[in-house]
């Protein structure tokens, strides 16, 4: 039986994937989602997984280790630590599917660029990153839990003026604040999961909080908002959402009169 190359040998390949979890940064970077979004270490990641392929091999491994670093210091420099404190904001469009099945395609491709042309100026304006759009929706991240909630009530002040067709749209937004993982160009991880939850108790379209998010900001911050702040209180006979602590405490927010 013929050896086996030593940048193929199991050993060898055992030994660079745990020296790459010493290394700073991502010990999984290279795969999709660590690949994807911009910046230069990304960017040559894709070109080195497009050339090196998705064999095992010492090389390949050493290759991604370099760029891991790289990555790792460009989040450094840029400060930007990829499991930092964020603000994670959730919209979407209430009951745009069964609208949309009526209007038809024209219809509805007019009324979501009027509502990206009016929702995301104030999430941007403020210094919020728009993550992805999914349809009738987006994900946000800020870094500050006061200034998501005034971008989400300025939003949904400025979609009041979107109509198409003689339907006016509304929008219920969830907001969430903690340490999700940053991978890529997306964010990842149960506070993640926990915003979209969030949004989906606003049933009916609004701004709703979660009682971690509201922890971090002070009463005075409050007014300065402009804000009315009330507990969403679960309907008796209602199941326990899922995906949230069940000590999870939500709050609608809107704008005062």
């Amino acid at each position: 039986m013929e050896p086996q190359p030593v940048d193929a040998s199991a050993w060898v390949l055992a030994l660079v994937k745990r020296a790459r979890r010493i290394l700073p940064g991502d010990p999984e970077f290279g795969d999709p989602l660590s690949t994807a979004g911009q910046g230069a270490p990304r960017a040559a990641a894709r070109t080195a997984g497009r050339l090196l392929g998705d064999r095992d091999a010492a090389s390949r491994e050493l290759s991604l280790a370099g760029l891991q670093v790289w990555q790792a210091l460009t989040e450094k420099v840029a400060g930007r630590p990829a499991n930092a404190e964020a603000t994670v904001v959730f919209t979407d469009l209430v009951g745009f599917s069964s609208w949309s099945l009526s209007a038809g395609d024209d219809a509805t491709l007019t009324l979501l660029r009027r509502v990206a042309g009016a929702v995301e100026p104030p999430l941007l304006e403020r210094g919020g990153h728009i993550v992805k759009r999914m349809g009738d929706g987006s994900m946000a991240v800020f870094r500050s839990p006061t200034v998501a909630i005034a971008a989400a009530v300025n939003a949904c002040e400025a979609l009041k003026s979107v109509e198409v067709q003689g339907y006016t749209p509304k929008m219920r937004i969830g907001i969430h604040t903690g340490r999700p993982h940053r991978i890529g160009s997306d964010w990842l991880g149960v506070d993640v999961n926990i915003a979209a939850r969030v949004m989906e108790r606003a049933t009916r379209g609004g701004v709703v909080v979660s009682g971690t998010t509201l922890d971090l900001i002070g009463p005075e911050e409050l007014d300065q908002l402009g804000v009315n702040v009330k507990k969403v209180r679960r309907p008796m006979f209602a199941a326990r959402p899922s995906g949230v602590p069940v000590d999870l405490t939500m709050y609608r927010v809107t704008k005062e009169d």
